[in-house]
């Protein structure tokens, strides 16, 4: 496709300098330097280009990035990482006429370049001659810090073009200074122009072995062993991302107390509770909250608080289980049960004996993992799609700055009505103990950790005995 513009996503000390001045060198392409850093306009020192100050960009950012792409005729770009201005950040991501040339360079070696580049204060290098050298200190966890980050930079961005269906160019450090790699960038970008060589105009800094540049190299291999650089520890997370289920949150009448609840966790309780705070019945709350009235209720209860509840994974599959599967209300997922595992209910649910409950239940378990999985065409509802994925949903609208738990929900509640002005809050009324726990035993607690590994470890909870 024909690209309006480009631009250069890259981070501090990837040769970022570099790949500007080479593109710069090719007839048809002119890269403006960081137009969007939040301490200078272009390069350092600068406060004003191209008629733009530094106080109108950071006003009106568009009025310079249209100053930028009055190109006459030539591709125009810009760099741009991730701290620089957020507006522009997001529009470049969804804009399909912007070209992304995502520039990457080995964390550890950029990690070194910046601590380098900070000691010497020398960010660009045009005279072998004027090289500055030092060793500096590797940091085993300001490492893993500046290696988090990165992480997540490129995972957002291909989220971003995943999304939205476009595709980037991208070129490593190593290949910067590739001719035939430069060339193909210019095609790309749709420019008939080519190199017939390299341009000189700026130098790769510290080309020295990675040992050589640090005055403990000794810590390296250490440091390094206690990261998980192919991220193996990682519990793998195929369930699909949901949104916020705004239509469930119920505010306090006069309270500024904000439930977001977890489908499957203490629901109904909390919202009797929430209601009786301040003596009214459940329907005054205010409820069924979509983006709009949830940004206005926030604007009007300035201080208010915002809490969900969570409940052992296993409780929760039980309590979904007994209200919704084995009732027969949930009637596609016992299609599913009978489909994959065999499973039929009986039409009157009061003829189950605690082992066919048991059986049953085991079933529904198994179904859950397949279905947060992925692996069933039946995508998980809110309540049994993990408590995780469900906050994760939330967060997209409001963050809740307290999670509680069902097993301290009395204690909590009081605490949180206490500290909103209730001298002597009503407690709280627990429901009623689960009819079926009597089936539970260990092959339930396996079953429920294999679905939801992911609240246990989230949330702490106790992984079964094997």
């Amino acid at each position: 496709m024909a690209f309006d513009y480009f631009t250069v996503l890259a981070e501090m000390r990837t040769g970022s300098n570099l790949l500007e001045s080479n593109l710069n060198a090719i007839e048809g392409i002119e890269c403006h330097g960081e137009l969007f850093n939040p301490g200078f306009i272009n390069r350092a020192g600068t406060d004003s280009y191209l008629g733009v100050t530094q106080s109108e960009r950071d006003a009106d950012p568009w009025r310079l990035m249209m100053a930028a792409r009055a190109g006459g005729g030539r591709m125009v770009g810009f760099r741009l990482f991730h701290d620089h201005d957020p507006r522009i950040w997001q529009h470049v991501l969804n804009d399909s006429g912007c070209a992304k040339i995502i520039l990457t360079r080995n964390p550890l070696d950029s990690y070194v370049s910046r601590k380098i580049a900070a000691a010497t204060n020398q960010w660009r290098l045009g005279d072998v001659s004027n090289r500055r050298q030092t060793k500096v200190n590797f940091d085993a966890a300001e490492f893993e810090t500046h290696l988090s980050r990165m992480q997540q930079v490129q995972i957002g961005i291909q989220r971003a073009l995943q999304t939205s269906g476009q595709s980037a160019f991208y070129i490593s450090y190593d290949d910067v200074n590739d001719l035939e790699v430069l060339n193909g960038l210019a095609r790309w970008l749709g420019v008939p122009s080519r190199l017939t060589e390299l341009p000189r105009a700026l130098k790769k800094q510290n080309p020295e072995p990675l040992e050589a540049k640090l005055s403990n190299p000794e810590d390296l291999a250490p440091g390094l062993a206690r990261i998980d650089r192919f991220d193996l520890g990682r519990t793998p997370v195929f369930e699909v991302r949901r949104g916020p289920l705004l239509a469930a949150c119920y505010a306090g009448a006069q309270t500024p107390l904000l439930f977001l609840p977890l489908r499957g966790a203490p629901e109904a309780s909390v919202i009797r509770w929430l209601a009786a705070l301040d003596g009214v019945e459940k329907d005054a709350l205010p409820h069924d909250f979509d983006h709009g009235r949830l940004a206005r209720w926030r604007r009007g209860h300035p201080g208010f608080r915002a809490f969900t509840v969570i409940r052992h994974p296993l409780m929760r599959a039980l309590e979904v289980y007994t209200r919704k599967v084995a009732s027969g209300e949930f009637e596609a997922v016992r299609e599913h049960m009978a489909r994959l595992f065999d499973t039929r209910f009986p039409e009157d649910p009061a003829s189950m004996s605690e082992n066919d409950h048991r059986a049953a239940f085991k079933a529904f378990l198994k179904f859950c993992a397949a279905s947060v999985s992925g692996q069933t065409g039946l995508q998980p509802w809110p309540m049994w799609a993990s408590q995780s994925a469900n906050l994760e949903g939330f967060a997209q609208a409001i963050q809740p700055d307290l999670v509680l738990r069902e097993d301290r929900l009395a204690e909590d509640l009081r605490y949180l009505a206490q500290s909103l002005g209730h001298d002597a809050p009503l407690p709280y009324q627990a429901p009623d103990a689960e009819p079926l726990s009597a089936i539970l035993d260990a092959e339930c607690h396996a079953l429920a950790y294999a679905a939801y590994r992911r609240d246990y470890e989230h949330f702490g909870f106790a992984a079964p005995q094997t």
